[in-house]
């Protein structure tokens, strides 16, 4: 039971910091500073902090969950939600070292930065929805659920 509750402690963390950052700071961010040239670099930063940030949210939920599962069959749900994991951290490594470095390339060089934005709001909505699937999954109120 406490490796559940740690599980769903982790999934909330990294749901709640992927809502926040992505649908509130950034947003604001560019709001108040009110140019995209002062607010960007910034915004990147935030978008690199949380994609490391989930990495490590989602590792640690990786290993709690074969702590939790450990000497007992992966479920066919249990395996599920070790997929949303896996490919929530899949996104957040193709948005840091692919997309990221196309916006950087785009603006430098006058790329197609409109595609690349939306390429990596497209990864972060999959993060916040894989994040998303995983904390529904866990905080289900049966204990041999995951």
């Amino acid at each position: 039971m406490p490796l559940q509750r740690l599980a769903v402690f982790v999934a909330a963390l990294w749901w709640g910091g992927l809502s926040a950052l992505s649908f509130l700071a950034v947003p604001l961010l560019f709001a108040t500073l009110g140019s995209p040239a002062a607010a960007g670099p910034v915004a990147a930063k935030i978008f690199s902090m949380q994609c490391w940030a989930g990495l490590v949210l989602g590792m640690a939920l990786l290993l709690i969950l074969r702590r939790w599962r450990e000497g007992a069959h992966m479920s066919p749900a249990a395996l599920t939600t070790v997929g949303f994991v896996l490919f929530a951290m899949l996104l957040a490594l193709l948005q840091e070292f692919g997309v990221a470095q196309n916006i950087v390339t785009a603006r430098a060089t006058g790329g197609n930065l409109r595609l690349w934005h939306g390429v990596g709001t497209v990864m972060v909505l999959g993060q916040w929805l894989c994040a998303g699937a995983v904390l529904w999954r866990l905080s289900a109120s049966r204990s041999a659920q995951v």
